[in-house]
């Protein structure tokens, strides 16, 4: 590794401080769902995967997405519920490893709203639920949230915060993105309610905004709250939440007065700008007009597109390693303040110390297999 080199992975490497999370380098594994807790319990195997990333440097780990405790929040087999006892309790085991190995860990809180689909466990019987019933553009297949349906996803959202702090863990994230609940409230296309919850885009962001206020209330004021918010949709890669850098403002300002310490601004590519004219990307705006430090995240380390193997997505698109340069470049001028790493460390757990080393020539591609295993 030159000299050079050094110095800008050195940019990775710096330690950061949000309220009470104090992390040894700027590097996250971002959340992903992995479908390997059988009756929604965190396994042996669960706890051995994530101390791995621990044991390896990785900065700060976000949880795969773990459902809150309102009867709709699940919606895909052998995802990890966070309520009950039996899943608390395997997830304590998940924070005690991988604080034994030197790292820090939030869980990634999660309902997925309209997008469940008939026969989902826990309970077979329970339909998707949404603000207004709508799964995607002109389908309408789920249950509309009545107001009591809704303060009990409120309330779920503020009792996994305060189970999340009693067990440990570091800090939690909101997961506002990909069209799951929180985002179909936001989205105007899954949300037609003409009430307090809908209509303007002030209204369309009461929900999390209230949700956040909850969650706030029932954790320490230093205790931190992480919020993922994306403009595209598994529903609807194209989609906008905001068009200008003005709008953007205006939905992040409730969030930053409700209580949010740090945004995670979910992109497909860390590379491309978001707004015309200027080449921040969304998590570089983000900082800009919230002044809270942000995450960004999208395609880091990897030589192949962006795949969602639920949807039956095309085959991989080849889209060439993306050189690590682009990024250090971005982290050097503060453009955002931390980067999350999603398949790439799934591959390779070692990734982070390999970066560290200069190990460039050591990185793994990513293969669609690695998908299958927990490693």
């Amino acid at each position: 590794m030159t000299s050079h080199q050094a110095s800008s992975v050195a940019t990775l490497l710096r330690p950061f401080q949000c309220q009470s999370l104090t992390l040894r380098n700027r590097i996250v594994m971002a959340p992903m769902t992995r479908n390997m807790c059988p009756d929604y319990v965190p396994t042996d195997e669960v706890v051995a995967y994530y101390r791995r990333r621990a044991e390896n440097n990785v900065g700060l780990i976000i949880t795969e997405g773990t459902t809150i405790g309102q009867v709709a929040a699940n919606g895909y087999e052998g995802v990890p519920a966070f309520h009950g006892d039996a899943a608390l309790a395997g997830w304590k085991r998940v924070v005690d490893a991988v604080h034994e190995a030197g790292g820090k860990i939030a869980p990634q809180l999660w309902h997925v709203g309209a997008v469940r689909r008939p026969g989902i466990g826990p309970d077979p019987e329970v339909p998707g639920m949404g603000p207004s019933g709508i799964t995607s553009a002109g389908k309408r297949k789920a249950h509309v949230l009545s107001e009591q349906e809704i303060q009990d996803c409120i309330d779920a959202y503020a009792q996994a915060a305060a189970d999340a702090e009693a067990l440990g863990f570091d800090g939690l994230e909101l997961h506002g993105a990909h069209g799951y609940l929180i985002d179909q409230f936001f989205w105007a296309v899954t949300n037609e309610r003409q009430d307090q919850w809908g209509g303007s885009f002030a209204n369309r962001s009461r929900f999390a905004v209230e949700v956040v206020k909850a969650v706030r209330a029932r954790v320490s004021a230093d205790f931190p709250v992480i919020f993922r918010f994306s403009q595209w949709k598994l529903q609807d890669y194209s989609a906008r939440l905001v068009q200008t850098p003005a709008e953007l403002e205006q939905f992040l300002a409730p969030l930053v007065d409700a209580g949010v310490d740090l945004f995670h601004a979910s992109t497909r590519r860390f590379w491309e700008p978001e707004f015309e004219g200027s080449s921040l990307n969304l998590a570089g705006w983000t900082r800009k007009l919230s002044g809270r430090p942000t995450i960004s995240v999208g395609s880091v380390g990897l030589n192949v597109d962006f795949l969602d193997g639920t949807l039956g997505a095309n085959p991989l698109d080849d889209i060439g390693r993306r050189g690590l340069e682009d990024l250090l470049e971005r982290m050097q001028r503060d453009e955002f303040d931390l980067i999350a790493v999603g398949r790439a460390l799934l591959q390779d757990p070692e990734w982070v110390v390999k970066v560290e080393q200069g190990r460039f020539d050591e990185l793994h591609n990513f293969e669609r297999s690695a998908l299958a295993r927990l490693y």
